[in-house]
């Protein structure tokens, strides 16, 4: 639960004629679009479907593309390749802050060193129009 006790986004709370309400769409689309794989609801002890805020978006969005002219297999593509973009940004972010991290290291590391020669490490280094490389030792 979040803040004043609201149920999160990933909440499955809603039966099928709300989130067929709410999306204004038919529960016989929401159960199809079930059995094609664009949708994965979650179920009762008794197997009766449960949408959550998140599933209710993406029946908006693909409402929203089906009405545009594109069908259920390009829809499941952009659906896919958002769901990459996603992860993708997610990964490059964690990688940013762990670059901000070695940097952070690297220049306390040396602070605590008395070097005669300048510091040549590149990733210490953040000039623009110049590119980083950090290798990783494979885990």
């Amino acid at each position: 639960m979040s803040q004043f006790g609201a149920p999160s986004p990933d909440a499955a709370v809603y039966v099928i004629s709300v989130a067929a309400e709410l999306t204004g769409l038919h529960p016989q689309t929401l159960r199809a679009y079930e059995r094609m794989g664009l949708i994965t609801p979650g179920r009762t002890g008794g197997g009766g479907r449960r949408y959550s805020h998140r599933d209710l978006e993406r029946l908006r969005e693909i409402a929203e593309l089906t009405g545009s002219g594109i069908g259920i297999e390009g829809v499941r593509r952009i659906l896919e390749l958002d769901n990459q973009l996603a992860a993708l940004r997610a990964r490059n972010e964690e990688l940013v802050a762990e670059l901000e991290a070695t940097r952070a290291a690297l220049r306390k590391a040396m602070a605590t060193v008395q070097v005669a020669t300048p510091n040549k490490l590149p990733v210490l280094h953040t000039s623009v129009g110049q590119s980083v490389v950090v290798w990783r030792r494979p885990r």
